[in-house]
């Protein structure tokens, strides 16, 4: 009965495990899937910026200038640094033209040395502002075949490719301020400083003179030649010679004029300058001046040596080219005849009527 009944339960177990059978494991859950790192991209690089071409700037034009006195002695040498500040600001400034200068260089070994240096440090053009530099520069311009020279007041160039000349027809502003004189001139006296008997000098003096008899041709014009362009005290001192004689108008050319003109200040007697404007020195003694303006003779020889041209040529400034300029004193009370017939003077030489006399 018990093994009866044994059968039975396994009977009946075994149909329990045939019709439903042991449970199912659940199923393991898929893992989630692992996002997968998104990879930045990577940045952009930045393409350098592009320089801007950077323009390679003109090298200056570089002058160099020797002068026997100051840069402000109101003749000679102040003329020419006057026409190169003129140039510099007209080609731009300093960054387009630089000038250096050697003033007092009254010892022509020591400008020499100044012009031989310039040019080995590799200046474009050397002048050399006085005629008492020719020899010098007839020496050294060959040793430099590629630097400009010149050199005045003369017409020389020695047959020198690279030495340029200029000259001043001094005698043509010095024939208009000689009419100018005897018209003012009461005494009938007039005195003239002059330096020493040569070049611009000479030329002033002679046209003066001849400017001065058309107007009187029994003018009384009593010349001292000093010996010297840079004295004062000679100047003056010829200036009070020839008051002592009678003299109420004066005139004078070169650097050492200055006391001359403090005498004519002091004194109230007329003055005619050349070369340089001198009414500063002189407000109420100076008449006129024929100023030099040396701009154009200079700007052709720049010109010339930009272009490989390093000189052979000489220039001449006049009254018709503009090179020579008649500066009127307008606190001066010049009568309107006066005034008039510098005027007409001034036209005559530009025109050829007036043949200015200089032998």
């Amino acid at each position: 009965m018990k093994k009866l009944l044994f059968v039975l339960v396994l009977t009946f177990a075994l149909a329990l495990t045939a019709c439903g059978g042991a449970p199912a494991e659940p199923a393991p859950e898929a893992p989630a899937a692992e996002e997968a790192p998104a990879e930045e991209a990577p940045a952009a690089e930045e393409a350098p910026a592009e320089e801007a071409p950077v323009e390679e700037m003109a090298e200056a034009f570089k002058v160099a200038v020797i002068m026997p006195s100051s840069i402000t002695d109101l003749a000679f040498s102040q003329s020419m640094f006057d026409a190169l500040l003129s140039i510099q600001e007209e080609m731009g400034g300093e960054e387009a033209m630089e000038i250096a200068y050697s003033e007092g260089m009254f010892k022509v070994d020591d400008a020499a040395a100044a012009i031989r240096d310039y040019a080995a440090e590799g200046y474009d053009l050397v002048i050399a502002h006085g005629s008492q530099y020719g020899s010098s520069l007839q020496e050294i311009a060959p040793d430099f075949p590629e630097t400009a020279f010149a050199w005045g007041t003369t017409l020389e160039t020695f047959g020198e490719p690279n030495i340029s000349a200029y000259e001043a027809n001094s005698h043509e502003g010095g024939y208009v301020n000689g009419v100018l004189a005897a018209s003012v001139s009461e005494s009938g006296v007039i005195g003239v400083v002059g330096p020493i008997e040569v070049g611009d000098a000479a030329l002033y003096v002679k046209g003066f003179i001849a400017g001065a008899e058309s107007v009187n041709p029994d003018i009384d014009i009593k010349i001292i030649w000093t010996g010297s362009f840079g004295d004062t005290g000679l100047g003056t001192e010829a200036a009070n010679t020839h008051v002592a004689a009678g003299a109420d108008v004066l005139t004078g050319t070169a650097q050492m004029v200055t006391g001359a003109i403090g005498l004519a200040q002091e004194q109230g007697l007329a003055w005619f300058g050349t070369q340089s404007a001198q009414t500063s020195v002189g407000p109420d003694a100076v008449v006129a001046n024929q100023v030099y303006d040396w701009t154009s003779a200079i700007k052709e020889v720049i010109a010339g040596t930009k272009e490989g041209d390093f000189g052979g040529e000489a220039y001449t400034i006049t009254l018709e080219n503009g090179g020579l300029v008649m500066d009127y004193n307008s606190n001066y009370a010049l009568s309107d005849e006066a005034k008039a017939a510098a005027d007409a003077a001034v036209q005559g030489i530009i025109d050829g009527s007036i043949v200015v006399p200089v032998e």
